[in-house]
């Protein structure tokens, strides 16, 4: 199903002749405030998610929704109402994610987006002369078996900027976006347009995906992997550089180590003592009798 421009979507929603006889439209009754047209037993937020504490039980909310869905199957804008939900934002998303629109839930609608992803047309063959080059084919060959980006430029055969580079031109050779695409989903592409051989064995991302190209924030201009640790790379190359060495951090010691070195027995050296005579007090008697010897 082909999507219509959210802005014309909604406005053949809203300004449809028929709007305001609308199942979730508010009840004209002034003794029913807060109920629906469509079924003056439910409230108006039975088309959305429930705000309550500690969230809704399953059972009352598959009731809900199920009376809701029904009210819609009867509404007079469902056909216009589901194409204004179904519309996609200008980052591809959905315009409206949550709750339930022109009788589907929002898990349909979203099953439905990711239907359209899968199935959507591949690119021209005549429009991807570019990416046969020589420099873009064997930085594919490179990025199919390495996932840090030096190594990649390595093997290419190029510096690290260039590599990067010819990253960016291939995702938008292949309609990817830049800012979303992963490693896996260039690859993969690439491989169906003939850009790899189809024996070419792919390296997969791992825990954490690895993005196609650098991203304009900045934050993956120098590593391909966003939130992955820093891969430990070793001089095994002739010409790489090695890694710099930086200051060692100080190492403190641990209450376990110096509570042991606290009770190591310590010597120490000690001189025998020697006795010496006490000198007697001189009185002015004993004076004069040295002074007469």
């Amino acid at each position: 199903m082909s999507t219509l421009d959210p802005i014309e979507a909604a406005a053949a929603f809203y300004e449809h002749r028929f709007a305001k006889y609308k199942g979730c439209a508010p009840h004209w009754d002034p003794a029913l405030p807060g109920r629906a047209l469509g079924d003056a037993s439910l409230s108006l937020d039975a088309w959305s998610s429930s705000s309550e504490d500690g969230g809704e039980a399953q059972k009352d909310r598959l009731a809900r929704e199920k009376r809701a869905l029904a009210v819609c199957r009867a509404c007079p804008v469902l056909e216009a109402c589901r194409a204004y939900a179904n519309s996609e934002t200008a980052d591809g998303k959905l315009v409206q994610p949550d709750g339930i629109w022109g009788g589907e839930l929002a898990l349909d609608r979203h099953r439905a987006l990711i239907a359209r992803r899968a199935n959507a047309p591949l690119p021209a063959r005549q429009d991807l002369a570019e990416a046969r080059t020589v420099q873009k084919r064997a930085v594919l060959a490179a990025l199919a078996r390495e996932t840090d980006e030096e190594l990649v430029a390595y093997r290419a055969g190029m510096d690290v900027r260039t590599a990067n580079w010819n990253r960016s031109v291939l995702c938008t050779l292949l309609g990817l976006n830049k800012e979303t695409a992963t490693r896996e989903q260039l690859l993969r592409l690439a491989a169906a347009h003939d850009l790899l051989p189809r024996r070419c064995r792919i390296v997969p991302d791992g825990q954490w995906p690895i993005a196609a190209a650098p991203t304009t924030d900045g934050a993956r201009q120098r590593r391909i992997a966003a939130g992955a640790p820093q891969q430990l790379v070793l001089n095994l190359w002739p010409g790489q550089p090695a890694p710099r060495r930086g200051p060692r951090p100080r190492q403190t010691p641990s209450a376990a180590a110096s509570a042991r070195r606290s009770l190591r027995p310590r010597l120490r050296l000690v001189a025998p003592y020697v006795a010496e005579p006490l000198p007697f007090p001189t009185t002015i008697r004993t004076a004069r009798l040295e002074a007469a010897a």
